[in-house]
């Protein structure tokens, strides 16, 4: 069963999304709060994973990032990775008071931008029990270095300080498209792939997307290191899902990171590119091997 649910931030801006709960159940469950990752939302397949997790016996706490989709929070399109780290805490806080909760059993479930939230939430929050990240962002610079041209660099850090400036002396926010057909054109995630998902998705299954972000929201991204957090998220059991030919959040440095972490820990290398974590056969194995993680710790 899934109800529509919203609930405040310590800061109040009111987050909406989802709370599955499953069927011809009584009492408290065991629980997972999922977000998603950079600009997306939760229509973007998360009540895929949700109904996987759902079927297992856990209540499911999905819900869109601050600025995005249903939630409210200004300005719409910022992506604050510290904020939204405070989101999924207070997220652990509404779903541990929920009648439906065991508020001792609660996991955290993140993909892309939100894997390298859960890496720093497991590692800070000792309320989590269980870590879940796929696909995962690892060091924002290293990630940047991957995307843009080495040329560009410096004319990207020259306009990240005239935005600033530009909103120190009153003006709006500058903004730029999270994706572009144009191959010449300046977008937060500047792959085929990106393109291709965001573009069928939001015609598909995401109408409330909005393809832009607020150029803060890139410098932000460029400054973000949640792989620094990986070696403390120990004794909470963590389960990284990466993809083989990921070249959005690069294969290489998610496993780099992974052999910072200590044990309990597994890792899965999924077959494809970033998005095939959510769709096909890459699904079945990722949800699969997820939802058996999460049993194994979350329902002993």
């Amino acid at each position: 069963m899934r109800n529509d649910i919203e609930f405040k931030t310590d800061d109040r801006v009111t987050l909406r999304g989802w709370l599955y709960t499953p069927d011809g159940t009584q009492g408290s469950k065991p629980a997972i709060v999922m977000a998603h990752g950079y600009s997306a939302v939760k229509e973007m397949y998360l009540d895929s994973f949700a109904e996987v997790f759902c079927d297992a016996g856990f209540a499911v706490l999905v819900y869109d990032n601050r600025n995005l989709g249903a939630s409210d929070g200004e300005p719409r399109g910022e992506i604050d990775p510290w904020r939204q780290i405070n989101d999924y805490r207070d997220a652990i806080t509404f779903a541990g008071n929920l009648s439906e909760v065991d508020k001792d059993r609660i996991g955290v479930w993140g993909s892309s931008y939100s894997g390298g939230h859960v890496i720093v939430v497991g590692a800070l929050d000792r309320r989590v029990k269980c870590v879940v990240c796929q696909v995962p962002l690892i060091s924002g610079l290293r990630n940047a270095k991957r995307l843009v041209r080495s040329d560009l660099l410096a004319v990207t850090r020259a306009a990240f300080d005239a935005d600033r400036e530009a909103r120190y002396n009153g003006d709006s926010p500058g903004t730029l498209p999270v994706v572009s057909e144009d191959p010449g054109a300046p977008c937060a995630l500047p792959t085929d792939d990106s393109l291709q998902f965001f573009k069928e998705v939001h015609e598909s299954r995401a109408p409330s997307w909005r393809n832009e972000v607020t150029l803060k929201s890139i410098e932000m991204f460029w400054e973000y290191e949640p792989g620094w957090y990986i070696s403390r998220i120990c004794p909470t059991p963590f389960m990284m899902a990466a993809a083989g030919g990921d070249h959005l959040v690069p294969v290489d440095l998610a496993c780099e990171a992974f052999e910072q972490a200590l044990e309990p820990k597994k890792l899965i290398i999924l077959p494809g590119g970033h998005f095939e974590a959510y769709t096909g056969e890459a699904f079945k194995v990722n949800s699969a091997a997820q939802r058996d993680w999460f049993v194994q710790h979350l329902k002993p």
